[in-house]
């Protein structure tokens, strides 16, 4: 086999057919056909469409790229990855050693800032690593290095110091941790990812399967149901300033803070992903208090983002009634999983949910400092029990 041919144009883009051989990196999702990156996505919620959308957000401080192996002229592997200046107190925990590391940065706000390349996605839950479906599980180690590789001499390229692999499941970095180990990485745990298996034929059923004190409390929260409209819409419209100030509003309360996310995203995902993308909006007395951006396959339907006004949000338990709204509508669409993202696991695991864990992969291209961020990683893991709750 011939050796991966890198395309290091500033745009990033083949314009030519791809070799038999290659590693193809494009600065746009729009370089590769959307049935054969799908292809390599079988059985995934966020593919070609999504990603599209997350490109297409104007979300600032992100260069996107994707990475694409072919042989004998067909896509077999891919993976999207993004550049960035990241901040290595993003995952510290609120405490004095944030505290401290903020005021540092705001005299030198290149502190702890690394530029960054990292495969996989900021607004993915987990790293999205697809092969086509003819590639047998051997060859798959092999062809993800390929693409680690190629990314890697892309990231010198490119000036970034530091690559990382963002939130392999747990049971893929069994099979591909090795793998990154041995090419000098070091990992340390992501946020796990919650989701819960639609196997009941009613909310009565679920209900059912929540302990005596979940099920009672889950009941009384409901009563608020009968103040509160729900809409589901395709289209967000003249919402669109509402969201966003709920948006900002619940981001503004979270610890986690690593990518800002934009009218574009929002308007980008239900545009995009016509017909499996949805937003709720909950209404109280004519007043928008939550909306939920929701996207799905048939199978699984997945919690992009749940935004709310923390006071009164709570005060009608909008999250607990958009939980039993959400798992109506994998009922009423016949869809097996609910994947309700990452934090706020205490309310998740206590309405049924079971957690995966993810863990983030990095490598610095100096030794030296490698052996520090090591050392220094357990302080950057984050917590997978955030004490905040929405």
């Amino acid at each position: 086999m011939s050796q991966p041919a890198l395309d290091l144009r500033k745009d990033r883009q083949v314009a030519c057919a791809a070799a038999d051989d290659e590693v193809r990196i494009a600065g746009t999702i729009r370089a590769f056909g959307r049935a054969e990156w799908d292809a390599c996505f079988d059985g995934q919620v966020e593919g070609y469409d999504c990603l599209l959308a997350i490109e297409e957000s104007g979300m600032e401080g992100f260069e996107w790229r994707y990475v694409a192996a072919y042989e004998g002229g067909r896509l077999v592997a891919a993976m999207p990855a993004f550049l960035c200046p990241y901040h290595l107190d993003t995952t510290l925990p609120e405490g004095a050693l944030r505290r401290v590391v903020r005021r540092i940065r705001a005299g030198f706000p290149a502190f702890l800032a690394l530029p960054l390349a990292c495969l996989g996605s900021p607004c993915t839950e987990t790293c999205a690593i697809g092969f086509h479906p003819d590639v047998p599980q051997d060859r798959r180690a092999p062809l993800f290095l390929r693409l680690v590789a190629a990314f890697e001499e892309m990231a010198k390229a490119d000036g970034c110091a530091m690559t990382a692999v963002k939130d392999v499941p747990r049971p893929l970095s069994a099979t591909l941790g090795d793998a990154l180990s041995a090419r000098g990485y070091a990992s340390i745990e992501g946020l796990a990812t919650a989701a819960l298996d639609v196997d009941f034929a009613t909310v009565d059923d679920y209900m059912a399967k929540l302990s005596a004190s979940t099920r009672k409390d889950l009941r009384r929260k409901l009563r608020s149901e009968a103040h509160v409209d729900i809409e589901l819409r395709t289209e967000i419209g003249d919402l669109l300033p509402e969201i966003m100030r709920l948006y900002r509003a619940t981001r503004d309360r979270s610890e986690w803070q690593f990518e800002e996310l934009t009218e574009g995203y929002f308007t980008g995902m239900l545009g995009h992903m016509r017909g499996r993308a949805l937003c709720v909006c909950y209404r109280v007395d004519g007043r928008l208090l939550a909306a939920n951006l929701l996207v799905h396959d048939g199978h699984t339907l997945i919690d992009k983002f749940f935004c709310m006004d923390g006071e009164e949000g709570r005060r009608h338990n909008l999250y607990f009634l958009s939980w039993v709204a959400n798992l109506r509508l994998c009922l009423d669409l016949g869809m097996r999983r609910y994947q309700s993202g990452q934090a706020y696991y205490e309310n998740k695991v206590r309405l049924g949910s079971r957690l995966t864990p993810n863990l983030m992969y990095f490598r610095h291209r100096n030794p030296v400092l490698q052996t520090l961020l090591r050392l220094v990683s357990p302080l950057f893991s984050l917590d997978e029990s955030p004490e905040e709750k929405p």
